[in-house]
């Protein structure tokens, strides 16, 4: 299943629910999921580094539909056309 379809899954099951909480309301899920994620990841623990992606992923999409802008083709322009790699602050 491409992210397009995926995405579209999500809205037939979760649109209504997700129109009635409202995008802030969505928004503070993200970012307390993208904070449970942090600390997978600081903490080293795959299975749950898996979860708590799943969580953020599902959140976005989610927020995507409330915007009706689907993010695949913009993805797949900004990430893998092109190489915005050079513009980040990586270390030497």
């Amino acid at each position: 299943m491409d992210l397009t379809a995926l995405q579209m899954e999500i809205r037939k099951r979760y649109h209504e629910t997700d129109s009635k909480s409202g995008k802030l309301f969505l928004l503070a899920v993200l970012f307390e999921e993208t904070g449970e994620l942090a600390e997978a990841v600081r903490k080293g623990r795959k299975k749950e580094v898996e979860e708590e992606i799943a969580d953020v992923i599902f959140m976005a999409l989610s927020i995507a539909n409330l915007f009706e802008i689907t993010p695949e083709e913009r993805i797949i322009e900004k990430y893998l056309k092109n190489d915005p790699s050079d513009r980040w602050d990586l270390p030497d």
